[in-house]
């Protein structure tokens, strides 16, 4: 796993999500008017991940926090950068083209939306920086990375395969029952993607998450004897800001931590399909 020290998802078109346009006013000022609550809900988060471990008997270094910074200026980003953080995930193609070019290079990008077609080469060519792409659900959107990372030259690229765990309309992934054979086509027919792991979004209310995580375990065991590989070898991205506690309970590797880290975010319009809230 990366370097985690300090550190601790939307092509379809009848999947299409509306992006948010970026302003600076507004948001900049709010931003700047809060100065150094974010560095202190972060480090609030990064205890409470170090509590749970220990809690569990496992190492907090093993467990990524992802500052998921969607909707939110650059300088509130820089604030929590400046406090140490360098893992990141955005939710938006068009966020992250816009803000990535705004922040230091040696951020770790997470792209944890749905990845549509005509975005993976924007994506790919607009972050250099770009780490990990949490959302591959079919193979169709694996073998287009695969093509577009070859050609642009960059090293391969870290992804996970998304699985819907809670079965719900409203969420992208693969049915879990197909689990397998997605990871095996990243793992054996795509050479310029590394794969990593799964990732799944639990219940919007938190209600069946524990459900959903034991879900997403089982889909990891069944995975790695799939491709003969140690089940620490295979991450496991779930737990959101409502959950993460709960998520690393379960063995979760990667949590994505947005509005406990930010602030509550302004709501976006969306299709019906969603990556839900952070």
């Amino acid at each position: 796993m990366e370097n985690q020290q300090a550190s601790i998802a939307e092509a379809e078109p009848e999947k299409l999500e509306r992006e948010p346009v970026l302003t600076t006013g507004d948001t900049e000022m709010a931003a700047s008017s809060i100065d150094g609550v974010a560095a202190a809900a972060l480090r609030s988060v990064l205890q409470r991940v170090q509590q749970t471990a220990e809690r569990c008997g496992r190492g907090s270094d093993r467990i990524r926090v992802v500052a998921v910074s969607k909707t939110k200026p650059v300088s509130l980003i820089r604030q929590v950068y400046d406090a140490g953080h360098r893992c990141f995930g955005e939710n938006y193609v068009q966020e992250i083209v816009e803000k990535a070019p705004q922040l230091p290079e040696d951020i770790e990008w997470h792209f944890i939306g749905n990845l549509q077609s005509n975005k993976v080469k924007p994506l790919l060519t607009g972050v250099p920086n770009l780490s990990m792409v949490e959302t591959i659900d079919d193979e169709k959107i694996a073998n287009l990375l695969n093509r577009v990372v070859g050609t642009i030259g960059r090293k391969p690229l870290k992804v996970l395969v998304q699985v819907n765990t809670s079965g719900e309309e409203s969420k992208f992934g693969v049915d879990p029952a197909n689990c397998v054979e997605l990871a095996k086509h990243v793992s054996l027919s795509c050479p310029n993607l590394e794969f990593c792991g799964l990732m799944t979004i639990g219940m919007k209310d938190y209600t069946s998450t524990p459900e959903n995580f034991k879900a997403l375990a089982n889909c990891r065991s069944e995975v790695c004897k799939a491709l003969g590989i140690a089940e620490d070898q295979c991450e496991l991205s779930m737990g959101m800001s409502g959950d993460f506690e709960v998520a690393i309970e379960m063995g979760s590797t990667n949590v994505r931590v947005g509005s406990t880290i930010f602030g509550a975010r302004e709501s976006i319009q969306r299709s019906s399909k969603s990556s839900s809230s952070h």
